[in-house]
């Protein structure tokens, strides 16, 4: 592991700093939708903007990708992960403050912030992990996306009606007040000036830089990925509601259960791929997302099975393209640009896939074409994932 600052810190220190700087990646913008109601009464805003609320931050993570790629480069990792704790920390304040400019401009900030951070993560396990404990670290830092939201989710409402929804939107302030107690520390007086790239990546398997069509391969997967995420978080409970008749809140069990097995999968990918080729894993994980859209077609009403091995597949999903991306790539710099294209990417279709899945539904009156949809784009996570992560070397 790399020096941070004077000290060597231990391996589960740095470990725990990424599972806290990950709480505060996704839980910030999750924490709109149980409050969207008091937050429409108070601001009167109309539907398109509370969906800014959530469509914004992601709309960054694509179009913000090349910047945080470029702060990562040029200030160092450790530079990158401050400002996107502070960041994190300054947009939940201001989001909080105000009116609805003010809910604005903290979103946005939010979102530039969270996006720095999603390049600049990967890159700290890239580099201060060995080969063997890279696939555990991200899967801890996968696994905690998921608790982040999940937390944020479960306690947001309640705090809004024992509070308002200001104070229970600055609530998740406290997880980037957590993170920076402890990052700071560990990464030490000296963190701050970028190291020389040595290349401790090494080479992909062979001693070749990987290929061009790699990153292709990896931004259709990823996109692949999304689109099936943000379409099944966004419409799951209203499916369950229109097919089964459920009341709001079993049809929100659904989604809950989509949201916490994703943990599973980010945690079960390092630990499955000990004994299974990347590719096999790949293609395993591939296999349980086919299951949402082919399971709600044709059997809605175990629709428990299908969140579960779903949600199983979308958290491992990530972790599979996360640990190509540091695995293909030939050095810190090229990890940065694979990551930049792969999530700028991908991430743009998954801003417009809610509302894209919603349109088919309202133009169709219908589920069947909105899951072909979703078929559709886990087979292209399928196809580009598998295809790129062949030179992947077993875990050991």
């Amino acid at each position: 592991m790399r020096r941070l600052g004077s000290t060597i810190p231990s391996s589960w220190i740095l470990l725990a700093c990424i599972g806290l700087i990950a709480l505060n990646m996704r839980g910030p913008f999750v924490a709109v939708a149980p409050v969207v109601e008091p937050m429409q009464l108070d601001l009167g805003f109309s539907p398109v903007e509370l969906g800014l609320l959530t469509g914004i931050p992601v709309l960054c993570f694509s179009l913000a990708a090349p910047l945080a790629s470029l702060a990562a480069r040029r200030l160092g990792a450790e530079v990158a992960i401050t400002l996107t704790l502070l960041g994190v920390l300054a947009g939940v304040v201001v989001r909080s403050a105000g009116g609805g400019a003010m809910v604005m401009l903290g979103t946005v900030i939010l979102g530039v912030a969270i996006t720095i951070g999603n390049i600049a993560v990967p890159l700290i396990i890239r580099r201060d992990f060995s080969s063997r404990r890279q696939g555990t670290a991200l899967g801890i830092y996968t696994a905690a996306l998921n608790i982040g939201s999940f937390l944020t989710s479960v306690v947001t409402a309640p705090l809004a009606e024992a509070a308002g929804w200001q104070p229970a939107l600055a609530a998740s302030a406290l997880f980037a007040v957590a993170a920076i107690a402890f990052w700071v520390p560990a990464a030490g007086r000296g963190a701050y000036v970028p190291a020389a790239d040595d290349g401790s990546g090494g080479p992909p398997a062979g001693g070749r830089p990987a290929s061009p069509w790699i990153t292709v391969g990896l931004t259709a997967g990823f996109a692949g990925q999304a689109i099936s995420y943000y379409g099944v978080t966004a419409w799951l409970p209203t499916l369950l509601s229109d097919e089964l008749g459920m009341a709001p809140a079993a049809a929100g069990a659904g989604s809950s259960l989509f949201q916490i097995l994703a943990i599973l999968g980010g945690l079960g990918v390092p630990l499955v791929a000990r004994f299974m080729s990347t590719t096999a894993v790949a293609l395993t994980l591939g296999a349980m997302w086919l299951t949402v859209p082919l399971g709600l077609l044709l059997a809605p009403e175990l629709w428990w099975l299908w969140s579960s091995l779903g949600g199983a597949a979308q958290g491992g999903g990530i972790t599979v393209i996360f640990i190509a991306i540091i695995k293909l790539a030939v050095d810190q710099a090229s990890a940065g640009r694979m990551s930049a294209v792969v999530q700028g990417v991908g991430y743009c279709f998954a801003a417009a896939a809610p509302t894209f899945v919603g349109y088919v539904n309202s133009v169709t009156g219908g589920w069947t074409a909105p899951l072909l949809v979703i078929l559709g784009s886990v087979l292209a996570f399928i196809l580009g994932t598998t295809l790129s992560v062949r030179k992947v070397p077993k875990q050991r």
